[in-house]
């Protein structure tokens, strides 16, 4: 029977993952897409955040730094010891421990140097390291120098002594530490910086002697917190000095392991010879670069953000820091130092991460407690382990002068031994047999020195073994006593403070800077706003309107379009609050600054930028508020409207208006918000009429209400007739006089003593002659005599500004004089400066 022919195609087996049967040796295992990138991402990630990024909570190093240290220990490059070429040491590293890119091991050589960079350099550089201002324009390596400093050389302090983990390097003819033994706190103390995949570390620097005090009362006290330890650790201690603001959030900053931390630069403001106004900055926030503050000024005072900055000069040299900020005239220096803080690097917030690897492998944030503990461990193991070292060497030692001591004992028949024997091996040999020696001792005994057999010398290998069999003991009772290594623990660290321990250079406030609000920097100054019936505002100030005599036409106040009219004019101030109350009978509030400062003519904005008000709603009253209100003692708002309907609110009710409004009166059909004023509780109020009734009422007269009431009548009114104005007069204030103008630009003063008092709901008296010279009333104003000029805007936009005391004092059944020359146009509102 013939046999099949073999198949050219080798067989495939059940199993995918299985090469087919007479594959190649090139054959490619199939494998999904989605498990490889997995698993490759992952291998990757984890080697980026164990092998380069991040550091160990332990020693505080990253691998890069911790090699190149020790590449200058096995060096001899002690602090002590003649600088090298800094190439020959990154040429060392490259070669023994990490081979990577020069230029990268060379970059975190020079940050170890850099006295900005690190509270506490671990690297004694020579040459060119670069500068505050420019970190990473140092000299290449070939001409710049090294050497550990002091406190570099104490991180590798008892390293030969068994006290840490070693591995093999990367190729595995060298094993190098895994950690060092790092007596000191080195995570807190110089702090590092550091992007992982997916995460970042971030600490900063910390004070020697506050953090080894924070430690040892940890030590002494385990169940401490960050709150306890918070006694010792004021925050953090920039090399770079500057301030840091609000130690009760760091508190939690702390205590959580992240958090942001405001710093800023010491500046102070000062005088030159000529008595003009400087502001000098000695010390700036920590990583913020003087070249780029520097630019970030001069684009400031360019671009006008900044006005009254004449010049920024520089003036640092090998003492510190020092940048001059010159100052125009009639400026305020502390609110340009304000906006230097908000607009500029001056002020910069820290992020704290306190991310680092805990037991070599795993990442983790940890709290101020968490961070020391970890060393504490890393520092009992470091001590336990070297005194375990050190018991060996003593029991080697010990057992070796045991064994000289009895040869010495036995010196005549030990040499008999050992000229008896035919070489050294036989020698070695016969001390063993004949003495019981071991054969480390026979070996001591046969290179012993002749001037051994002196008296003294035999006396002092007597006293070393007592000595050594007493470090012997106290080693042992330490290695058995947790208590002991905690003290060996906290006593190196109280050595190291008092050799490294140095004042606190960055300053701490208690209290908090915050955010740095608008109003800080904006002056306080008098401002005028306007607001047209089509619901375009703006403010300017009040100097651009030239005083003029009455009776004159005004200059264009604002541009207007179509038949849109200005239907508002209010003075106030700057950091005043502006309560809006619509036809819908809601109140909004904005701060003045907030609206747009626009030139004379300008349009101005829609409101709808600045309030949160629906398309359909209308502004109807306006009225500023101060925090100087509260001092004058004004307790209420009285609110009027068309139909003469008043009712007073409690002022606390409108404490926090919500940007989206807030109800202020429930409207009668048919009805509108028509002025809104701020009283005492004892103050009267006279109310005016567009046809010239007016009527004074006591504000006792008008209950208090809750913010939805509708309100009672304040005045009886005839068909066709409705309010145009509200004012408040003090009870004893009788010598004020009440500013009555009317639509044709007719004007007068009359007494407030005119007006008798009245309940609320009559009719009220004649408080101006209407005729069609007048036209309607339209705007009146309490005159307190504090106010100098008027301000008249017609509703085209014409404003004419006029001193109050051209316009006459007349009676109450008058026409008044002309204030304002009007070709068909109309008077639109009045404010007083």
């Amino acid at each position: 029977m013939p046999q099949p022919k073999p198949s050219s195609k080798p067989n495939k087996p059940d199993n995918p993952d299985t090469p087919p049967i007479g594959a190649n040796i090139g054959y490619v295992k199939p494998r999904e897409i989605v498990t490889e990138m997995q698993e490759s991402y992952i291998d990757y990630a984890m080697s980026v955040i164990v092998s380069r990024a991040l550091p160990d909570v332990r020693d505080g190093l990253k691998p890069v730094h911790r090699k190149i240290l020790y590449t200058m220990h096995e060096d001899g490059l002690r602090h002590t010891a003649k600088f090298r070429k800094s190439a020959t040491v990154v040429g060392s590293t490259l070669g023994r421990y990490h081979p990577h890119g020069d230029q990268a091991v060379y970059g975190s050589m020079a940050r170890m140097a850099q006295n900005f960079s690190l509270r506490y350099p671990l690297i004694d550089g020579q040459g060119n390291w670069g500068s505050v201002d420019d970190p990473d324009e140092f000299a290449a390596m070939r001409y710049t120098e090294a050497r550990l400093s002091r406190i570099g050389e104490e991180m590798l302090r008892d390293i030969e002594r068994d006290t840490v983990n070693f591995v093999d390097n990367y190729d595995a003819t060298r094993t190098e530490p895994s950690v060092l033994p790092s007596p000191l706190p080195q995570l807190l103390l110089n702090g590092t910086l550091g992007i992982a995949v997916g995460m970042a570390t971030n600490i900063p620097t910390h004070n020697l002697t506050e953090v080894v005090d924070a430690t040892v009362h940890l030590l002494e006290n385990p169940a401490a917190d960050t709150e306890d330890l918070f006694n010792f650790i004021k925050g953090p201690d920039f090399p770079t000095g500057g301030l840091i603001y609000n130690r009760k959030e760091m508190l939690t900053t702390y205590a959580q392991g992240k958090g942001p931390i405001v710093m800023r630069g010491k500046a102070e403001v000062t005088e030159d010879k000529k008595g003009n106004s400087q502001i000098i900055v000695t010390e700036i926030p920590f990583q913020v670069r003087k070249s780029s503050l520097l630019e970030q000024i001069a684009a400031l005072a360019q671009e006008k953000k900044i006005e009254g900055v004449k010049d920024v000069r520089d003036e640092s040299d090998k003492e510190g820091i020092r940048i001059v900020i010159d100052l125009a005239k009639a400026v305020y220096p502390q609110k340009i130092l304000n906006r230097l803080y908000k607009f500029t690097d001056l002020q910069r917030t820290f992020h704290l991460n306190m991310l680092a690897l805990v037991d070599g492998i795993q990442p983790k944030v940890l709290s101020l407690v968490e961070m020391l503990d970890y060393f504490l461990k890393h520092r009992v193991e470091v001590v336990t382990r070297r005194a375990k070292y050190d018991l060996e060497k003593a029991k080697e030692r010990a057992h070796i002068l045991e064994g000289l001591a009895k040869a010495l004992d036995n010196i005549d028949a030990v040499i008999k031994t050992i000229r008896a024997s035919k070489n050294r091996e036989d020698a070695h040999k016969n001390l063993v047999l004949k003495f019981k020696f071991s054969t480390i001792q026979a070996n001591a005994i046969l290179e012993m020195r002749l001037a051994a057999l002196a008296h003294l010398e035999r006396e002092k290998i007597a006293q070393e073994l007592k000595e050594i069999l007493a470090k012997i003991k106290e080693l042992s009772e330490v290695i058995k006593s947790p208590a002991k290594i905690k003290g060996v623990v906290k006593k190196e660290l109280l050595e190291i403070k008092e050799t490294f321990g140095d004042a606190r250079r960055t300053k701490i406030f208690n209290q908090a800077v915050g955010e740095i609000a608008e109003e800080d920097l904006i002056p306080q100054e008098e401002t005028v706003i306007t607001l047209t019936q089509g619901g375009y505002i703006k403010r300017m100030e009040p100097q651009i309107y030239k005083v003029q005599q009455r009776g004159g036409k005004g200059i264009l106040g604002l541009k207007t379009s179509g038949e849109d009219v200005v239907e508002h004019f209010i003075s106030c101030q700057t950091h005043d609050s502006l309560f809006f109350f619509t036809d819908s009978g809601k109140v909004f509030n904005v701060k003045a600054y907030e609206l747009p400062n626009l030139p004379r003519a300008a349009k101005g904005r829609g409101v709808a930028n600045f309030l949160e008000i629906s398309s359909q709603e209308k502004v109807l009253s306006v009225f500023p508020w101060s925090k100087k209100d509260l001092e004058l003692g004004i307790k209420y708002l009285v609110i009027v409207t068309k139909n003469g309907i008043i009712k007073r609110v409690p002022l606390e009710q409108f404490e926090n208006v919500r940007r989206s409004g807030l109800r202020a009166i429930t409207l009668r059909p048919d009805d509108l918000v028509k002025k809104v004023v701020k009283t005492r509780g004892k103050d009267h109020i006279i109310i005016i009429t567009k046809k010239g009734q007016g009527i004074r009422i006591p504000e006792e007269g008008i209950r208090a209400m809750g913010r939805t009431a509708a309100g009672v009548k304040g005045i009886r009114m005839k068909k066709g007739d409705e309010i145009i104005g509200m004012e408040v007069i003090g009870i004893d204030a009788d010598k004020q006089h009440l500013l009555i103008i009317s639509e044709n630009g007719c004007g007068k003063r009359t007494a407030v003593s005119q007006f008798k008092t009245q309940g609320r709901g009559g009719s009220g008296i004649k408080a101006a002659q209407i005729t069609a010279k007048t036209g309607d009333l339209v705007a009146t104003a309490a005159l307190t005599g504090q106010e100098e000029d008027i301000i008249v805007v017609s509703k085209k936009g014409q404003v004419i500004r006029t001193n109050v005391n051209l316009i006459p004092i007349l009676g109450r059944a008058t026409q008044g004089v002309k204030v304002m020359r009007l070709d068909g146009d109309k008077v639109a509102s009045v404010a007083c400066v």
